[in-house]
């Protein structure tokens, strides 16, 4: 992996991470118009870099984290539900993490939904993310596990959880920034962990880009969640699954006609 196609990932992580959109999908497209090969570093940078973006959140909702004991018990209440769910299917969602078509679909059905999820939910009461309630917690945590799925957006799962909760569209969405935290680390810590235990190590170059990679994911992901919630107050999130649709279609298009895509 050169240098230029790692900074270019992590602009992609960092811009599609938070949004309800599929970062695996942008991953696959990017990864494959680069032609970026899959070994097992390639790989563990695109989960890595996953930090950065962790980081970005907070550093923007600093006052949450350093709020309250509780703040965190809600956080893992949330998050046990995909842990769990992970462990228990760990080998399956291996299996349909290879299955480019199944990304495209899902990025299709979400789309579709998306385009209706304002009407379907309507306006809601704004209050702060912060003060869900555990049961509330524990019910967007369930809808978590639907990102198990590749495709279907860990951010996207997540605020129709907090829509389908009573939630205004800022909180949903806050929330879910707060929820990839844990979600996020865990994710990287046993990507690390696996890869060290096959045998590999890092070397300075990898470091290198390691780092790099973070650096930016860190400033792209701060961008993008302060426009993500400007956008969806003001406009909803029915652009979000035009989008998704686009994009799905897009890759299932390339997929049936013998494009060699792959998923980073």
């Amino acid at each position: 992996m050169s240098v230029g196609e790692a900074i270019v990932l992590a602009i992609v992580e960092g811009l599609t991470e938070y949004l309800p959109v599929s970062s695996t999908g942008h991953m696959i497209i990017a990864s494959s118009v680069m032609n970026i090969a899959q070994d097992p570093f390639t790989k563990t940078f695109t989960v890595c870099i996953q930090l950065g973006a962790i980081l970005s959140v907070v550093v923007l909702y600093a006052r949450q984290f350093f709020k309250s004991l509780g703040f965190y018990v809600k956080l893992l209440v949330a998050f046990v539900p995909a842990a769990v769910a992970g462990l228990l299917l760990g080998d399956h969602i291996d299996n349909l993490l290879e299955r480019v078509d199944v990304v495209a679909y899902m990025l299709v059905a979400g789309g579709v939904f998306f385009v209706w999820m304002d009407r379907l939910f309507g306006q809601r009461d704004e209050y702060p993310a912060d003060d869900v309630t555990v049961p509330v917690a524990f019910k967007i945590g369930l809808f978590q596990t639907l990102a198990l799925v590749p495709g279907v957006s860990r951010s996207a799962a997540t605020i129709i959880g907090g829509l389908a909760q009573g939630m205004s569209k800022k909180a949903a969405a806050e929330f879910s920034f707060f929820l990839a935290v844990p979600t996020m680390f865990a994710a990287t810590a046993y990507k690390l962990y696996q890869y060290i235990g096959d045998g590999h190590s890092f070397g300075s170059e990898q470091l290198t880009l390691l780092a790099l990679g973070n650096a930016v994911a860190f400033g792209v992901a701060l961008i993008a969640i302060k426009s993500f919630i400007g956008f969806i107050t003001r406009h909803g999130f029915r652009w979000f699954g035009y989008y998704r649709i686009a994009v799905g279609g897009a890759i299932l298009i390339l997929y049936y006609l013998g494009v060699q895509l792959s998923v980073v």
